[in-house]
């Protein structure tokens, strides 16, 4: 039997030792408290990553080619605790090895685990969440590892940017800047909020995506839809803008929840992650031959 790759991909593009990239997918639904079924997000998005073109058209590449190593799932159950602590030790282990580390998830609290291992790992980092909710509540329904308290960590000890925000408790204004956040109601209407974020963060930039950020007559497939959400070329947009100006360290995409009768969010998923990839290589790599020239 051959051994799963993700996208399907030839082998000797998916060995650890050659590959520049690791997707770890981490299968956990432990806190949700509406719809369940973020814990089979990741296996829906490689099955959709099964049956996608491999060239990308607009970047002319194929991000592939570069190598995608795919790791073994985390499936630590135990406590929300325990699997971010878990989350966290695994991404830090990779970073360490020099690999521009990925993570499908799963529900958004699991991204408290990646966002610590890479503030750890590089300086002066900028969070940009791209969601619908605001996720800065210190503690919920007793633990602070709630998908609802995903992002408190991040605004206490990074430099947090927020977009696409149109859910929250007004208690959550206690902990938010919002200097810093980009409202859907008011980003709709302004043609400057993209360049304002991207002067807003540092070299260094992880980004975080929770699928709810997209409305759902796009991607109807989340654990908790809002309307009004991001479409899919303001969203890309806004993506290459960062990765063109900036350094990505590192990105996470949470909260897809299939449904069996619905593919279309798993393709967008799966087509998501591989534009990042797309982004992450093109304007990197051609920023290392600009610097080799000069």
């Amino acid at each position: 039997m051959n051994k799963r790759t993700y996208a399907g991909i030839p082998e000797k593009y998916t060995r650890i030792d050659d590959a520049r990239v690791v997707l770890i997918p981490v299968p956990y639904d432990g806190t949700s408290t509406w719809q369940k079924g973020a814990d089979k997000g990741p296996e829906a998005f490689l099955h959709a990553s099964d049956n996608m073109e491999w060239f990308d058209i607009e970047t002319r590449s194929e991000p592939y080619k570069k190598g995608v190593y795919l790791a073994p799932p985390i499936t630590e159950n135990a406590s929300p605790e325990k699997m971010v602590e878990t989350v966290y030790r695994t991404t830090k282990n990779y970073i360490n090895q020099d690999k521009f580390v990925t993570i499908f998830g799963g529900e958004h609290s699991v991204s408290i685990g990646t966002i610590r291992a890479f503030n750890e790992c590089f300086e002066d980092l900028t969070v940009v969440q791209i969601d619908a909710h605001a996720d800065l509540r210190p503690e919920y329904e007793g633990s602070a590892c709630n998908h609802a308290c995903a992002m408190y960590e991040a605004s206490r000890q990074t430099n947090l940017i927020q977009v696409g925000i149109r859910s929250m408790d007004i208690t959550e204004l206690d902990h938010m800047d919002e200097n810093q956040v980009y409202y859907a109601h008011e980003i709709i209407n302004d043609d400057d909020w993209m360049t304002d974020a991207v002067h807003q963060m540092t070299e260094n930039v992880f980004i975080t995506v929770d699928l709810d950020a997209f409305d759902p007559s796009i991607l109807p497939s989340t654990g908790t839809p809002e309307p009004g959400g991001l479409l899919w070329y303001e969203t890309l947009e806004f993506l290459r803008k960062i990765f063109k100006k900036k350094n990505v360290v590192g990105f996470d995409i949470m909260e897809l929840c299939p449904d069996e009768n619905e593919k279309s969010s798993d393709f967008l998923a799966a087509k998501l992650y591989y534009k990042m990839l797309a982004y992450k290589f093109k304007y990197t790599d051609r920023q290392k031959e600009e610097e080799e020239e000069d």
